[in-house]
Parts: C-alpha cells; structure tokens; sequence
C-alpha cells in the first residue's frame, strides 16, 4: 500500500524530546514499513526516518528562531500533500484541523487523527463543514466530544515493545513528566508528593504560551519544596527512560480531558504504575487497581500513594503489551485504511465531483 504520513511541523519526526504526537507518527510509519508499505512522510526537514521524507521546512517550527508564523508553513505544507496525493492509496493527517475542508475533495482516500481535544464552540465548527473526511479517536472519551463526527475507528496510541526496558524495583520517587501548563496538573503533583511525603522528578517542557505561567507561578512553587522536589527540564531518550523505569508511580493529576495521554503508556512500559485523575480518557488506558489508581482528586491521590506497593509492576508491564504496542496500533490503522479504501471504491461509481462523501 503506498501511504502518506502527514505530520505537524512544531517538531521534527522523532522529537528530540517532548512531542506526543511527531513520536506517534514515527511509530507508525516505522511499523508500517516493516510490514512492507511504501511510506511517504510530509513533516520537517531535520526528520529522522526509514520512509521517502518530503521536507516542508528546514527544521521543526519551535527550534526555528527565524519562524514567527507557524501557520503560513502548515498551508504551504498542505499545497505539497495536494499536489502529489495521487500518488498515494491513502493520505493519513496527523496535523492541525486546517486541512479538514480541502482533505475530502483530494480525490483520494484520506483520513484524519484527531491528536487534541474537541471543543464544540471551536473545532466542531469545522467538523460541521468537513463531514466527508473520515475521523481516527484516541479514545471513547475523546469521540464522545464530538458524537455526530464522521468517526471511522477509535485507536489507542501504542509504542514499539522494545522501546522502555522495564524494571522490578524502583527508587522511591514519584515522577511528574509532561508539558508544563495548568491543566497537566504539576502544582497539584507537588501537593500531593509533599503531603505524602515523597521526593517529586518534574521533567517538563515549557512552551512560549506557558512561559509567563512558569514563571510566574511554578518556578517559585518549586524553590518553596526545594527540599523534596527536583525539577530537571525537559527530557528525551536514555534519561526519560531512566526516569520512567526507576519512578515509583507517576502523577497524572490533570484537570482537563486529557484524550489520550502517552505519558501513561510509556510508564506502564516501563513497569511503573500511574496514579491519574478520572478525566478524559485516564479509565480507559489505566486499570483501576491492576495498572495504576484512577482517583477523584488530590486527597485519594494521596491514599493511593500509600496503596502502591499493592500493585506488581509486572502487570504493569504485561498490561503494555496487551494493549498498547506499536505492533497493535499498525495493526488497528492498517485496518481502518482498508475500511476506508473499501468504501471508496463501492462508491466510486456514483461518485460526483467535488462532493465529500461520510464514511
């Protein structure tokens, strides 16, 4: 199957370091191509990767001290994707909602993984006009933001088996890892280690929009707790593995409805068990009392700290393995491209130009 991956253009594929959606396009398409597809991926310049990369900037938009609009390269991005989907069987977007109304008139199949939250004041409006492009959840909770969309399949991140080495023991920290912003939770992460008395590892990316609030409000949290937090910036590669694998648990204390949460998934592959607040898609991907403790706020959080040597990081792992690997989730898109290709093709004969056909 010759397949385009269209990926954003804030990181490069692989991220250096955070970035959850350029990693699942990495995993993806490497999967795909060791199944044999002919791959061809749309993102950034400096990208790293096995299948034909059609450069859409020199480098990933963040670390681009010359970009000052990030949209004009997306559009530009899209100009490319358009001139040359006829060369593919399916055109799979994994970027921003700007390409949903041009997606389903490019003559060829196409699909769309909806990354971020749904909100129906903003991104329902678009949905509303591009109801022929066919939609890829993360979660039920996501889906259920927008229950009229044209939803094609749900399918769960998943992660390459042999990515984060699991490990028995750990030492004794809780570990907060993420994007820094209020609804990830990190001030209540310091809370809810210090009233259980744990040390805390923040590792954090501070993005341009959250400057002011880390600023502002986190760094000076993280000076009064000096003494058990330890904040070490943002991580990638053999450090946040190390960092995964030796926590005790990880702290999800979110506030918003988180629609997926890779970080989860990355800490049960490292057989670490993960402490979460029930919202979005936290009781889907955790088991509550097998992979981790889904609770209702800061108190419970604390009580579950307490619980933790009740849960084997074996099952963690095994949890991993049965529902979130790489191998799954090609397995999962793989699928919905032939749905897809299927419903195209029974159509084909009534098909008018220009129309946007739901799935």
């Amino acid at each position: 199957m010759r397949i385009a991956q269209v990926a954003p253009l804030y990181e490069r594929v692989p991220p250096v370091r955070y970035g959850a959606t350029e990693r699942i396009v990495h995993y993806l398409t490497q999967a795909l191509i060791d199944r044999g597809h002919d791959v061809t991926l749309f993102a950034s310049g400096d990208s790293q990767t096995h299948a034909v990369l059609v450069p859409c900037c020199a480098r990933a938009l963040w670390h681009d001290r010359d970009v000052t609009d990030t949209l004009v390269h997306h559009v530009a991005q899209l100009e490319r994707v358009a001139a040359r989907a006829h060369e593919f069987d399916v055109v799979h977007f994994h970027t921003e909602p700007l390409h949903l109304p041009l997606a389903c008139r490019l003559n060829v199949a196409s699909l769309t993984t909806m990354h971020g939250v749904i909100r129906r004041q903003d991104l329902g409006v678009l949905l509303d006009v591009s109801r022929g492009e066919a939609l890829v959840a993360l979660s039920q909770a996501q889906r259920r933001s927008a229950p009229h969309a044209n939803w094609l399949a749900t399918i769960a991140h998943g992660l390459p088996s042999d990515l984060f080495v699991p490990s028995a023991a750990h030492d004794g920290y809780l570990l907060w890892m993420g994007r820094m912003m209020p609804g990830k939770g990190p001030d209540r992460a310091i809370d809810i280690a210090r009233r259980a008395g744990k040390p805390l590892k923040m590792a954090a990316a501070v993005h341009p929009g959250e400057r002011a609030w880390f600023e502002d409000h986190m760094r000076p949290l993280i000076a009064r707790n000096a003494n058990c937090v330890e904040y070490v910036g943002e991580v990638g590669g053999g450090l946040r593995a190390m960092l995964l694998r030796r926590a005790e648990a990880l702290l999800m204390p979110i506030s918003w409805d988180e629609p997926f949460g890779l970080v989860m998934i990355e800490a049960l592959a490292s057989g670490t068990p993960v402490i979460a607040t029930r919202r979005g898609a936290v009781a889907e991907v955790l088991s509550d009392g097998v992979s981790g403790f889904v609770v209702d706020g800061p108190d419970a959080a604390v009580d579950a700290v307490a619980r933790l040597p009740l849960l084997s990081r074996e099952r963690c792992r095994a949890e991993f393995e049965r529902r979130f690997t790489a191998e799954r989730m090609c397995d999962d898109y793989v699928a919905a491209y032939d749905a897809l290709i299927a419903h195209r093709e029974a159509r084909r004969p009534s098909r008018m130009p220009g129309l946007c056909d739901g799935m």
